[in-house]
C-alpha cells in the first residue's frame, strides 16, 4: 500500500509539471520560431534523462534491437510537440489539454489495425463517445475556424502513433533506451536548424522559460515512469488527467482564460471513455492471466 500511495503521489506530481511546461511554451510562442522552442524542449529533456540513466547503462543506453522502430518513434515524438507548439499559442491551455486526452482513443482505435489487439463493442463504444466529447471540445463550425485546433488533434494522433509504436518496441529494448531516444533525434535535429532560425531571448525571464521547457518535461517524465513502477497501471493512469485541472488554473491565472461549459462537459466525457478504456483494458489482461 505505501508504494501504491508514493506512485499516486509521484504521477500528481508528474504530470503537474505539464501545464507549466505548456504554459512557458505558450508565453514563448509569439516572440520565438516554433522549432528554437521545440529544440530547447528535447535537448534539455534530453540533458536530463542522460544525466538520469547514464550513470547505470553507459553506453548500453544507446544500443537497440529495433532501431527503424526507435527511430520512428522519435520522429513522431518530434511532430507531435512541434506540431503543438505551433497551435498551442492560438488554444487555450485547458482546451489543449482537453484535446490531448483523446490520445488513448485513438491508441485504442489503431490497436485493431496495426497491433491486431482484439476491441470488444464496449471499448469502441468508449472511444466514439470520447470522440463525441472532442466534438464537444471543438465545437465544428465555431472551434474548427481556427486551424490552430486541428493542430493540436494532429498532435494528439501523432503522439497515439508514437504510443503504439512504444507498445511495439517494449519487449525489445530497455524502458531507459526508449526514453533517450524518444528526445534524441528531436534534439539533433533541431540543433542542426538552430543555426538559422535562432532567436537571442529578449529577457532573464524568457532565457528562464527556455531553461524550463526541457527541465519541466524530462523531469515530469521521470516521476511519471517512477509512479508506474511503484502502482498498478488502472490506479496510476488516470490521474494523469489531473493535468486538466493545472490547465485551467494556469490558463486563467496567466492567460485569462477559463474553460467555457463546453469545454468542462467534453473533457469530463473524454475522462470518462478513457478511465473506462483503462479500466476493460486491465480487466482482458487479468481474464487472459
Amino acid at each position: 500500500m505505501p508504494d501504491v500511495l508514493s506512485g499516486i503521489l509521484l504521477m500528481c506530481a508528474g504530470v503537474s509539471t505539464f501545464p507549466f511546461m505548456n504554459a512557458a511554451v505558450k508565453l514563448l510562442s509569439p516572440n520565438y520560431p516554433a522549432a528554437q522552442i521545440t529544440w530547447a524542449r528535447f535537448t534539455g529533456h534530453l540533458i536530463f534523462m542522460l544525466a538520469v540513466f547514464l550513470p547505470t547503462y553507459r553506453w548500453t543506453l544507446f544500443r537497440t534491437r529495433r532501431p527503424f522502430l526507435q527511430i520512428s518513434r522519435s520522429v513522431l515524438m518530434l511532430v507531435s510537440n512541434l506540431v503543438f507548439v505551433m497551435a498551442i499559442g492560438s488554444v487555450p491551455l485547458a482546451t489543449a489539454s482537453a484535446i490531448g486526452f483523446t490520445s488513448p482513443l485513438i491508441v485504442t482505435a489503431l490497436s485493431v489495425p496495426l497491433l491486431r489487439e482484439q476491441v470488444g463493442w464496449r471499448r469502441w463504444s468508449a472511444v466514439v463517445i470520447g470522440f463525441v466529447g472532442a466534438l464537444m471540445v471543438i465545437r465544428p463550425g465555431t472551434g474548427l475556424a481556427d486551424p490552430a485546433v486541428l493542430l493540436i488533434l494532429a498532435s494528439s494522433f501523432a503522439y497515439a502513433l508514437y504510443q503504439i509504436a512504444t507498445r511495439s518496441i517494449g519487449r525489445a529494448d530497455p524502458a531507459a533506451t526508449g526514453i533517450i531516444f524518444a528526445a534524441l533525434l528531436g534534439s539533433l535535429v533541431m540543433s542542426l536548424v538552430m543555426p538559422f532560425i535562432f532567436v537571442m531571448p529578449k529577457s532573464s525571464f524568457d532565457w528562464l522559460l527556455f531553461g524550463s521547457l526541457g527541465l519541466l518535461g524530462g523531469f515530469g517524465h521521470y516521476l511519471v515512469i517512477q509512479a508506474f513502477q511503484r502502482g498498478p497501471a488502472a490506479v496510476i493512469a488516470p490521474l494523469g488527467y489531473v493535468e486538466l485541472v493545472g490547465s485551467a488554473v494556469l490558463g486563467y491565472v496567466i492567460f485569462k482564460h477559463f474553460p467555457d461549459l463546453w469545454t468542462w462537459l467534453g473533457a469530463g466525457v473524454i475522462i470518462a471513455s478513457g478511465i473506462y478504456i483503462a479500466l476493460r483494458e486491465r480487466r482482458r489482461r487479468q481474464e487472459a492471466a
